[in-house]
């Protein structure tokens, strides 16, 4: 399964990952591959996690306070990242991308 990114949440993905490299060298590095693993782990098991929202659902990041909000293209093949969203940030801000 193959997966792409909303341009909105590859722009927040990048923005972590330079705000983790500026707190600490290579943290930033660290964070883009729990990230991955993250989406790997969506990839394998797409409906392992309860539905955010009507159409979207939340794998949370083991390391770092993430998580990745997402969609199942309607043929199955393509999970579409909506938002990498930081946890404690407003939790619906994302919502106008799936639509």
């Amino acid at each position: 399964m193959k997966y792409s990114f909303h341009p909105q949440a590859k722009e927040e993905f990048f923005e972590a990952i330079d705000y983790y490299e500026s707190c600490s060298k290579g943290l930033g590095l660290e964070f883009a591959d729990e990230i991955y693993f993250t989406i790997q782990r969506i990839i394998h098991f797409p409906t392992a996690w309860s539905n955010f929202s009507e159409n979207t659902r939340r794998c949370l990041a083991k390391r770092f306070p993430f998580g990745i909000i997402y969609q199942v293209s309607k043929d199955n093949d393509e999970i579409i990242i909506i938002a990498v969203m930081q946890v404690n940030r407003k939790p619906d801000y994302w919502t106008r991308r799936g639509e």
